[in-house]
């Protein structure tokens, strides 16, 4: 695709997104973006196929907004691991509180294996700080199980509060639900002579998942285990960790 190909088709997002805001999904009509953006029909269609090929571009643009937003205001936060999960736990509500529509288009109507780039790229900004979390030995559960945990009550509860009209809306019901679920996959930051065995186990495997997976292996950080020997040492350690 050419610059200008790309440029045209980053307007009509633009357009898009602006009638999504505005109106929801029900606003985006191929003949209302192709309009708004100066576009013909055809070239639209020649863009997106249809209105479900917009409105799956939509979503991915959404999660790029989400992901631009979030990595920049994680970046700003103090180097505490947990408190980076307090804090990405209300920058996802408050990303669907403040842009419903898209939210809606981007969780409320997700199908399974059909997830954008993006989103994954918002999974894998989770797992990055739930993985942060468990080498400082503040995890009480695998990364795994906890990303899952995190991403279905972060998911609720917006769903529930963009459900609420705004009046009513009480955004103290997600900062308890965050202390609760957060409360319970983390532990208390541990003594310098603690010997906590669970979060110690949860520590040392998160650090052989970064050594095994980084790309490229940095200098040093492969792991002198055959796979085998590897797949039961963590095997071990999940299973100290209860």
């Amino acid at each position: 695709m050419n610059e200008e190909r790309r440029t045209v088709r980053r307007r009509v997002l633009q357009v898009a997104a602006e009638l999504l805001e505005e109106g929801g999904s029900e606003a985006v009509s191929t003949r209302a973006v192709a309009a708004a953006a100066g576009v013909t029909a055809p070239a639209l269609y020649r863009m997106f196929d249809d209105k479900d090929g917009l409105l799956a571009e939509l979503a991915a643009y959404g999660f790029e907004m989400y992901v631009a937003e979030k990595r920049e205001a994680l970046a700003l936060t103090p180097d505490d691991p947990v408190a980076d999960l307090y804090r990405g736990w209300d920058l996802h509500v408050d990303f669907g509180v403040q842009h419903p529509a898209f939210y809606m288009l981007m969780y409320g109507t997700a199908q399974p294996g059909q997830r954008p780039p993006a989103a994954d790229e918002a999974h894998a900004l989770l797992v990055r700080l739930l993985r942060r979390a468990a080498e400082a030995g503040r995890l009480r559960v695998p990364v795994a199980q906890a990303t899952h945990v995190i991403h279905a009550a972060t998911t609720g509860a917006t769903l529930a509060l963009i459900g609420e009209a705004p009046p009513e809306r009480d955004l103290t019901t997600s900062a308890r639900l965050r202390d609760t679920v957060i409360a319970s996959i983390t532990t208390d930051p541990p003594p310098s002579s603690g010997s906590d065995l669970a979060s110690h186990a949860l520590a040392l495997d998160a650090a052989l998942e970064v050594a095994l997976t980084a790309e490229p292996p940095s200098e040093g950080a492969g792991v002198p285990l055959r796979a085998a020997e590897t797949a039961l040492l963590r095997e071990w350690l999940q299973q100290l960790a209860g």
